[in-house]
Formats: structure tokens, sequence, C-alpha cells
């Protein structure tokens, strides 16, 4: 039964970590690359605008979207197997 938390709660670890660095990264790359974008428009706009403003957001949605839908499998997994 320990081993069986122990491999459910280090799946939850892993996947918190990776989730993480994907939101970090999502983050500081919008920042880190807006200058150079800000040379691309879209429709008058510097793309580094729509990166920051919607990008980043729909990224965001993305990472709750996979947190959820992995969490279900591990919690569903984690209960069928006494």
């Amino acid at each position: 039964m320990a081993d069986r938390d122990d491999d459910y709660w280090r799946a939850t670890r892993r996947l918190t970590a990776i989730l993480l660095l994907a939101w970090a990264a999502t983050g500081f790359l919008a920042v880190f690359f807006a200058r150079e974008l800000a040379n691309l428009t879209i429709f008058g706009w510097p793309l580094s605008f729509y990166l920051a403003a919607q990008g980043a957001s729909l990224a965001y949605l993305a990472i709750i979207g996979i947190h959820a839908w992995r969490m279900r499998r591990l919690d569903r997994r984690h209960r069928e197997h006494p």
C-alpha cells in the first residue's frame, strides 16, 4: 500500500514540476523575445503584443487542462488498484 502511495505522489510531483517549468518558460520566453518580435506586425500591432496578451493566456489554459486531465487519470488509476 505504501509503495502504491509513493508512486502516486511521485507521479503527481513529476507532473506538477513539468507543468510549472512549462508555465515559467511560457512567461519568460514571451518577455525575453518581445523586443525581437516587436518588428513583426499583425494588423498594425506588434507580434509581441499578441504573444503576451493572447498566446500566454492560451498556453496557461492548456497547462490547466493538461493538469486536470492527467490528475483525473492518476486519481482514477490510484483508486482502482488497491
